[in-house]
């Protein structure tokens, strides 16, 4: 299947006065159809970081950072598509195993300047539609407290940044029965994740999987 990578962003004039752009057939109506979606779900393949700690908790995306996935993760995330968000979550659900009624989902906290300049929380807005479509809780267990942005950083840089980047909200029981799904975007080179799941292991969480959009092909 060909896909047709169009400049459709929330700020085409098509995306304004008409129905959306499928962003693999470019057919109108919505931003992905049906067709693509069943493309991509027929051709999921599990995928795992190279550069996966030992010890690490499951990791569950739904494909490599590339072509079509790809598109759709940019246009929602850089250019506030929201329209992709319900899209990209269902697939995400699609990937993820069975979970237990009481699982907790937590959004990788975003940094504040992200949100600001994008107009939107990505992480916070796919979990809580993960969250509907599974019937579970959303709890913001983790808070950012710095600001650092590492995008275009190397892997030591990151893994700098990352290790003060996140606190525990001390608001929040964490009960070690819990299962909780850890959710971001993307994996580059795990060092958010990495700290995350560090701090979430240090307040008392034992049963953590990780739910990501897509694996870097950089990693």
């Amino acid at each position: 299947m060909n896909f047709i990578v169009k400049n459709t962003t929330i700020l085409n004039p098509l995306d304004l006065l008409a129905p959306h752009s499928c962003r693999g057939c470019g057919r109108l109506g919505d931003v992905l159809c049906d067709r693509c979606k069943n493309h991509i779900i027929s051709h999921h393949v599990p995928t795992q970081p190279a550069q996966k700690p030992k010890n690490f908790p499951p990791i569950f995306a739904i494909g490599k950072r590339e072509g079509l996935l790809d598109l759709l993760i940019h246009d929602f995330k850089y250019n506030s598509v929201r329209a992709i968000g319900p899209k990209l979550a269902e697939l995400m659900s699609i990937c993820l195993p069975e979970l237990p009624m009481d699982a907790v989902i937590i959004p990788l906290p975003t940094a504040t300047s992200h949100i600001r300049a994008r107009g939107l929380d990505h992480t916070l807005m796919l979990a809580k539609q993960l969250a509907r479509l599974r019937h579970l809780k959303v709890k913001r267990l983790l808070l950012r407290e710095k600001n650092t942005i590492q995008v275009g950083s190397n892997r030591q840089t990151r893994l700098a940044q990352a290790n003060s980047a996140y606190s525990v909200n001390s608001k929040i029981e964490i009960n070690p029965n819990t299962t909780y799904v850890l959710l971001d975007d993307v994996w580059t080179t795990g060092a958010s994740m990495q700290a995350a799941v560090k701090k979430l292991r240090q307040a008392g969480a034992h049963k953590i999987i990780i739910a990501l959009l897509a694996i870097s092909s950089l990693d």
